[in-house]
């Protein structure tokens, strides 16, 4: 007789993202080499690891900057990974980006950068897009700064307007590449409470890049680590702290190995 409580459970919700043996190389150098990790809708994921293991690789998968050499990216259950430009298109809209250094238009003002995104994949009006700057700038605790040029404003600020662009668009998922880099630990916690503001407030499901441990700590629902071109570990805040691997517990403690200390200390 079939189990009841089998036949009752819900299905299990499809991830919104999926890489499925996912392969990548710059010449000789192996980033990522057979990834299969799935990112679940309404969750934010924090994806660990050292400088130049293919974190920010990731990202570029998600929104088409980079094509896999093998393997496959999905988004939903749509393959997205052999799209060209126009068909990645609608897949953009759906997805906010906050770069590492910002990137905002130095020649616009904070609300023409705000505005950028909306005037360009967007039917709203002009004054429809005028609320909508206000309102995103006021999210993040920018308000009244629409005429501010880029150059006026500190890391921190720069990396909060950039943010009320990435929203710009309602989307639904926001992709966080090393947030706080550059920022004090005082800014940088400015960032993570937007982080999870914007989690709560928008429902926006997140994937957040970055090596600041008290970050990922504070706003990952899901900790990923990448090292040497796969996963070594995957779980909470919690499984992580605990986890067995040396490695994850070196990365964890900001403690350099074994190796590099001999390097450092060879006459």
């Amino acid at each position: 007789m079939p189990d009841q409580s089998m036949q009752n459970s819900p299905p299990t919700p499809s991830p919104l993202i999926r890489f499925e043996n996912v392969h990548k190389r710059f010449g000789s150098l192996v980033v990522l080499n057979g990834v299969s990790v799935a990112f679940a809708e309404g969750k934010t994921t924090v994806v660990l690891g050292p400088s130049g293991t293919g974190k920010s690789v990731l990202l570029k998968h998600i929104v088409g900057l980079l094509s896999p050499d093998s393997g496959s990216v999905y988004y939903r259950d749509m393959r997205i990974d052999h799209l060209k430009d126009r068909g990645m298109e609608p897949i953009r809209r759906k997805i906010g980006f906050l770069f590492q250094l910002s990137a905002l238009f130095d020649s616009m003002t904070v609300g023409e950068n705000v505005a950028f995104p909306m005037r360009e994949h967007s039917g709203l009006s002009k004054s429809e897009i005028r609320d909508r700057v206000a309102e995103r700038l006021a999210m993040v605790g920018m308000e009244n700064t629409e005429n501010k040029m880029p150059g006026e404003l500190s890391g921190g600020q720069r990396k909060r307007v950039a943010l009320a662009r990435a929203i710009a668009l309602n989307p639904e998922l926001v992709l966080y590449d090393e947030p706080t880099t550059g920022l004090d630990p005082i800014r940088s916690d400015v960032i993570n409470e937007l982080i999870l503001k914007l989690h709560e407030e928008l429902k926006v499901s997140a994937i957040v890049v970055t090596h600041d441990m008290t970050s990922a700590f504070k706003v990952g629902d899901r900790l990923v680590m990448l090292m040497g071109g796969g996963i070594i570990a995957d779980g909470t805040a919690d499984e992580l702290r605990a986890h067995s691997d040396p490695r994850v517990q070196r990365f964890i403690a900001g403690r350099a190995d074994e190796e590099d200390l001999r390097a450092l200390h060879r006459i």
